[in-house]
């Protein structure tokens, strides 16, 4: 199972791979990052692609149906979907996955892709890349983000 360094580079393999970076979207804060990335500070980008992860991970519209939210997050108040246990009830139960899955934001020259990461504890981080549009091939690097989510080990 690899680690947050290993799984950086792994991210760098996919054709195109610009930047990649591991960030909490509670904080704003890369955990690890490789690459370049939009306007050349990865901090910046991290505390950006936090803020669009987090409005996201936090709107019902967006949640799978059937999905528990945490209480007192605001994303299943009043809808019957809390839980007492302050865990999702998504399919396999036991971890705590986020509503979403990814993210893809294009523009005219590359591709961002946003992958959370489910947990066994009640975590809010994931995984941006950022693809070169010529080169990048967002079915594959949603598979392959997907994949390394899996097998990251936090902690």
């Amino acid at each position: 199972m690899p680690g947050i360094d290993e799984c950086l580079l792994e991210a760098m393999r996919l054709p195109g791979a610009r930047g990649a970076a591991l960030v909490d979207w509670t904080s704003g804060l890369a955990l690890g990052s490789v690459g370049e990335f939009p306007g050349g500070d990865h901090e910046a980008a991290a505390a950006e692609a936090a803020e669009v992860a987090r409005l996201t991970a936090e709107q019902r519209a967006f949640a799978p149906d059937g999905y528990a939210a945490h209480p007192g997050d605001g994303a299943g108040e009043g809808t019957g979907q809390e839980t007492g246990a302050g865990t999702a009830t998504a399919p396999g139960a036991g971890t705590a996955d986020p509503p979403v899955e990814d993210l893809i934001i294009s523009n005219r020259d590359s591709y961002h892709v946003l992958r959370f990461v489910p947990t066994s504890f009640d975590s809010s981080v994931f995984l941006h890349v950022w693809l070169a549009r010529p080169d990048g091939n967002l079915a594959l690097a949603r598979i392959r983000l997907g994949e390394m989510a899996g097998r990251l080990v936090l902690g």
